[in-house]
């Protein structure tokens, strides 16, 4: 079957113009690229993508020529553009719009952006390009100026400081960038992203963004459908990141049990309790501290050896802080633990919530996309029972940064938590509907346009398009365990097959290998994960986390969330920590 999207303009027959290379490197790519693309774009295309003098270009500033022959625009031929007439070295920020007559400067500025972030994006997909150009940050710190200036830069000089910060960033798109648990760039969400930059709006009243609040109402209730409730029925938001959501799900149990603390604070109420896992995300606790409820008030229960918690002893230590005076009152379960991949058993917790009447959240910052699979959603069974749930598709679903949602079962419990009735914002008088002036739920005032990303990678996917790419990094990650997993010098972290895409695993160097000392042992692995990784950053190949958790040393944590990375890669990830570990 030919291969469709962003990689198949070479077709069957690009290996016949390209020579050796493969069809995956911008060079072949281009070449089909200016075939089939209208408007010698392909060809403007194939000009920008010359590392070499990429990289010369951001040290070098260089004008453009003051006439306009073939090609000196970047085109094939001649043509009647204005690239070739623009000399960005004599133009400021002041030339472009609003300014007078700044149209073609603003267009033909806003092209030579653009032309950069394409030969970017390009270069991110090709392995043969590194992940990252490292430099320590007393060097990078040295080899541009980057200190800010009271007179204004040229508008080459800014073009200069975008091909540096390129040059320098780190390629989260390369398919063989595993380092966090968002990585990926999706061509239609990046184009969501620059739309909604041009749009530049807020998201806190129907009045100024009307299609995105609208989207945001959409969205927002099929996400509550897949979750399970009734009719997509309840209430939500997006907000900065997982840690946010998380700490809204604090925010509104602790109103839902003690309303009276908005207005009161925090003397008013008892001493509170909340409930989650040892192995759960460090943002429980930091929202306990931002709502002045205190980290030690956060009980930390036991997880099993595949970093699942325990039921029984969360019960335990429910009943024993009711016995000090504490009143539980937020137990949060984990979706996909952040080194394991752990999904806690949702089921037993709810049954222990409700016996209680604590409120249950449900933090799927990093497994909750995989409700989106009819393969793998099992393992959330139990997640219709909370009362609010943190999903976050800037990670399982390659959303571009960020896009986090908070998902509350009770509609009308954010706004009567949150609301100020800013009457400079919220007016009662409008005239439209205005539960549609979302801002007010909210707790900030400026909030991002996150929804678009997420709702037209939605409508170019399908849910089944987001299926099938989550169901392949999990069968990615099952291949990489099943190819370690009785591997010489390999040895897992725990017993079984992991529940999500984490894969957390020693890598064993021949030196200490049959180490018989076994603290002697356990000093010397500590040091080998940061020594490889440390190395990987160097060469540029491949990145890779590691830490330790509780007793155990330092580990990979090897997660898959790449759309773009293959079977190739996991095979070229375990030769790199062979290669960059056999002298270890």
């Amino acid at each position: 079957m030919a291969a469709h999207g962003f990689w198949s303009l070479g077709g069957d027959n690009a290996s016949a113009n390209t020579g050796s290379q493969s069809p995956s490197t911008p060079r072949a790519w281009c070449q089909a690229a200016a075939q089939k693309l209208p408007g010698g774009f392909g060809s403007k295309l194939c000009a920008l993508l010359n590392v070499a003098e990429m990289e010369k270009t951001a040290d070098v500033p260089t004008k453009k020529p003051l006439e306009n022959s073939a090609g000196s625009c970047g085109c094939n031929k001649p043509c009647n553009c204005p690239k070739g007439t623009v000399i960005f070295s004599d133009l400021y920020s002041t030339d472009l719009l609003p300014a007078m007559d700044g149209d073609t400067k603003t267009m033909t500025f806003l092209q030579e952006v653009v032309d950069i972030l394409l030969a970017y994006i390009v270069e991110s997909f090709d392995r043969e390009t590194k992940v990252v150009d490292f430099h320590y940050p007393n060097e990078l710190l040295q080899m541009n100026n980057w200190e800010l200036q009271d007179e204004p830069a040229t508008l080459d000089d800014i073009l200069i400081s975008c091909r540096a910060t390129l040059k320098y960033a780190i390629k989260t798109a390369h398919p063989r960038y595993f380092n966090q648990l968002s990585t990926g760039l999706d061509m239609v969400g990046l184009a969501a992203d620059w739309l909604t930059s041009t749009a530049n709006t807020n998201m806190f009243t129907y009045e100024v963004a009307p299609v995105f609040v609208l989207l945001e109402y959409v969205t927002l209730k099929k996400m509550r459908e897949i979750i399970g409730w009734s009719d997509g029925r309840g209430d939500g938001i997006f907000s900065p990141g997982g840690a946010i959501s998380n700490m809204y799900a604090m925010l509104l149990a602790r109103f839902k049990m003690f309303p009276e603390v908005k207005e009161k604070g925090m003397s008013s109420v008892p001493r509170l309790a909340a409930f989650t896992s040892e192995h759960s995300h460090f943002s429980i606790k930091k929202g306990a501290a931002a709502l002045g409820i205190g980290t030690e008030s956060v009980i930390c229960i036991k997880a099993d050896e595949s970093g699942k918690l325990i039921p029984a002893d969360l019960e335990r230590r429910i009943l024993e802080a009711k016995q000090k005076g504490f009143v539980p009152f937020f137990v949060s379960a984990t979706a996909g633990t952040t080194v394991y991949g752990a999904f806690d058993p949702l089921i037993a917790i709810s049954d222990i919530c409700k016996k209680y009447n604590v409120w249950m959240h449900v933090d799927g910052a990093w497994g909750g996309s995989l409700l989106m699979s009819r393969r793998h959603r099992w393992k959330l069974d139990g997640v219709e029972r909370a009362n609010s749930v943190t999903w976050n598709p800037h990670k399982m679903m390659s959303v571009p940064l960020q896009c986090s949602a908070l998902l509350v079962r009770e509609e009308g419990l954010m706004q009567n938590c949150n609301q100020m009735h800013a009457c400079y914002l919220f007016q009662q008088d409008k005239h439209y509907d205005l539960s549609y002036d979302t801002g007010d739920k909210a707790l900030q005032c400026g909030r991002h346009v996150d929804i678009f990303k997420l709702w037209l990678m939605w409508r170019a996917k399908g849910t089944i398009g987001f299926e099938a790419q989550i169901d392949k990094c999990l069968e990615l990650s099952e291949y990489l365990y099943n190819k370690i997993k009785d591997r010489e010098g390999y040895e897992m972290v725990f017993d079984g097959k992991p529940q999500h895409t984490n894969v957390c695993f020693w890598y064993l160097p021949p030196g200490i290998r049959y180490m018989e000392d076994k603290e002697e042992r356990k000093k010397h692995l500590h040091k080998v994960a940061p020594v490889i990784k440390a190395r990987m950053m160097e060469y540029g190949t491949t990145m890779v986390s590691y830490q330790p958790q509780g007793d155990k040393v330092n580990f990979f944590r090897m997660v898959i969330s790449n759309p773009a990375a293959t079977f190739e890669d996991i095979d070229f990830l375990i030769e790199e920590i062979e290669r960059l570990g056999q002298d270890l």
